[in-house]
């Protein structure tokens, strides 16, 4: 037995995010969508995520390039730009918390926030989304599956990041979500305590390790 939450990074995209929907529809299942701003200033892409938001997911700023980890690019303005553009264009289909998740490249690390990063996303009320589970899906689109369901079993609680990428890996989606009820997983759509070190601009857990060296704040 294992606890799940599903949410997807990267989109929307008009050739995978609407079979996504209706995959997750048609099995009730509630996820995160976690938006590039860029993408969702786009009017057809922006009616993706409207979709998605009436249909019960939550909507959350997966920054407006999705180009360097905010890590990598220190600057108060570079927080702005990434993070509050898109939550402006995001505009009231955003959750309340204000979730923002930080580009990675695929690792937790110090390369995900800057110091300045941080003080915006304390002034304004963000909450901060990392994950613990990511079976590269983009990566490997044909192979993913089992390395997600090993990953379901390995904890009590994955937060698993997918991507809504036309990759040809949410092809498998189903099939996966199918293992998972075999294992008597259990879906879920909020987020582990653990991946959520600031929550409603407040700091709650330690976050050195994800914040660039130069400039690490508690």
């Amino acid at each position: 037995m294992f606890d799940l939450t599903l949410s997807f990074d990267n989109g929307p995209e008009p050739e995978v995010t609407p079979a996504v929907l209706d995959i997750l529809a048609r099995r009730g299942i509630k996820a995160t969508f976690f938006v590039i701003g860029q993408k969702v200033a786009n009017p057809e892409r922006r009616a993706l995520a409207v979709r998605a938001h009436a249909e019960g997911h939550w909507i959350g700023n997966h920054s407006w390039s999705h180009s360097v980890p905010l890590g990598e690019r220190p600057g108060p303005d570079v927080a702005e730009m990434e993070i509050g553009n898109t939550q402006r264009v995001i505009g009231d289909l955003a959750h309340a918390h204000k979730y923002f998740r930080p580009f990675g490249g695929g690792t937790l690390s110090r390369r995900l926030l800057s110091s300045d990063v941080v003080d915006f996303l304390k002034a304004g009320g963000f909450s901060c989304v990392l994950w613990n589970s990511l079976p590269r899906d983009w990566d490997d689109p044909e192979g993913w599956v089992d390395r997600a369901i090993e990953q379901c079993r390995s904890q009590p609680w994955s937060l698993m990041v997918l991507h809504d990428l036309p990759t040809g890996a949410m092809r498998h989606l189903d099939r996966f979500l199918d293992r998972v009820g075999e294992l008597g997983g259990r879906l879920r759509q909020d987020f582990p305590p653990d991946c959520m070190p600031i929550v409603d601009g407040i700091v709650v857990r330690p976050i050195d390790n994800y914040v660039a060296a130069a400039s690490s704040k508690e």
